[in-house]
């Protein structure tokens, strides 16, 4: 992969520059593939610029995916599509639900935490989405919570998916960027359960004022033991996964082949995970991979001619030129961030972003570190919040409630997520205190 930061050639940003971006955003919004209108965009760039060869075009899609850290991407996938097919997701809801059930708001509450456990396993907040929905969205209307309601409390719950570790997202910037992915899994831990947190009150605070839900039977220690104890191997895949990373046992790419093969095994020990099982396990793992990883290749040979055309470098200087206050500076970056995952995808805005982003955010003072919890954690809003909404389409899909009913109730995760971003923004300490 060539490194983003050296290179000399340089291109006056004209229509030449301009006119293939424009058409790139023009595919996407109608709603053309993503791997699609990255490829052509980058083709017209690298033909209509000549400043770098065209036969880097091919040459990067095998090489930018020729990575040993993209190993975790399918792994991860397939770990999350085991754990709902053995039907270990149950367990760990189970555990969710015996922990704050109890409280006021206590179903709420629990479902926010199961989506936690599932994003601690499959690092995937579509398949936290689908999974945690197909179980909680019908009680949670049981339990007196309006559907659309129910459906935002479960959509901005699995935004953990990609802001807990193991996360692609993560793996995916860190390979981009140079980082190691064991590093952001261990500065993230802290961000991720923040998030989830605020979720999770902001749930309370809701309940509070509409009364959707009063208190269960109250916490019971002796039904929570037993519950743990049913969960025991349920519980298990997560300690082995981030037990092994943060103790510096095996990486992230290992630690995802563990996953599988200890799901997989758990659930033939079991009886619920049988061999007939596995085509259609592969099958819908392989689609969801299919997704992923064109955008991958797809979007590195952009990246790579951004660079060449120092757009990084234009845009550090175009934005201080405007002020140079670091606050104002960060601010943009956000809204740049939150705008961007509003119309497109975690996976393009990481590869294209990053790379242009970061000089901003050293020039501003900012840790590599600290602007990669706060680039994704930016970037997880864009899951709730419309056009796009990826959570909000899964579980519009599972219930047939409308979207717009859906991004309606939204509003108060969103605010509750852009607290967290500006915190992460602003207090480095949250990002770095276990790296000092």
């Amino acid at each position: 992969m060539l490194n983003y930061y050296q290179t000399e050639a340089f291109v006056d940003l004209g229509w030449e520059f301009y006119g293939p971006v424009i058409g790139m955003l023009v595919l996407i919004g109608l709603a053309v593939p993503v791997w699609v209108s990255l490829g052509l965009g980058s083709i017209a760039l690298l033909y209509i610029t000549d400043v770098l060869p065209l036969s880097l075009f091919g040459e990067s899609l095998f090489d930018g995916i020729d990575a040993f850290a993209l190993i975790a991407v399918p792994l991860f996938i397939l770990t999350g599509d085991v754990l709902v097919r053995t039907g270990l997701s149950n367990k760990l809801l189970d555990v969710a639900e015996a922990s704050v059930g109890g409280a006021r708001a206590g179903f709420g509450s629990a479902t926010v935490l199961g989506c936690g456990f599932f994003a601690c396993i499959s690092g995937s907040d579509a398949a936290g989405a689908a999974a945690v929905g197909r179980m909680t969205i019908d009680r949670l209307v049981k339990q007196g919570y309006p559907k659309p309601y129910a459906c935002a409390l479960v959509a901005a719950g699995a935004c953990t998916g990609i802001l807990i570790p193991p996360s692609i997202a993560y793996i995916i910037i860190g390979l981009v960027l140079g980082i190691s992915a064991s590093t952001l899994f261990l500065a993230a831990a802290v961000p991720g359960l923040m998030v989830m947190g605020a979720i999770m009150l902001t749930n309370v605070v809701m309940n509070r004022i509409h009364g959707y839900e009063n208190a269960g039977q109250g916490f019971s220690f002796k039904r929570w033991i037993s519950v743990v104890i049913d969960a025991r191997y349920a519980l298990m895949v997560p300690f082995v996964i981030l037990g092994g990373i943060y103790s510096g046992i095996f990486t992230p790419t290992e630690a995802a082949a563990i996953a599988v093969v200890t799901t997989i095994i758990i659930g033939l020990f079991q009886g619920t995970l049988k061999v007939s099982d596995f085509p259609k396990m592969l099958e819908s793992s392989a689609k969801v991979n299919g997704v992923i990883l064109p955008i991958i290749a797809l979007s590195l040979p952009l990246a790579q001619t951004l660079a060449a055309l120092n757009v990084p470098q234009a845009f550090v200087e175009s934005m201080t030129s405007i002020t140079d206050s670091h606050v104002a500076l960060t601010l943009i970056m956000i809204g740049i961030l939150i705008l961007a995952g509003c119309f497109m995808e975690t996976t393009p805005n990481i590869l294209i972003l990053s790379p242009i982003l970061l000089p901003l955010a050293r020039e501003i003072g900012m840790d590599d570190i600290q602007f990669c919890i706060m680039m994704v954690t930016s970037l997880g809003v864009g899951f709730i919040t419309p056009p796009l909404g990826l959570n909000l389409f899964v579980v519009s899909g599972l219930t047939g409630t409308s979207v717009l009913k859906i991004a309606a109730r939204s509003g108060p995760y969103v605010l509750s997520m852009l607290t967290v971003v500006l915190m992460l923004a602003f207090i480095p300490e949250l990002s770095l205190w276990a790296l000092d």
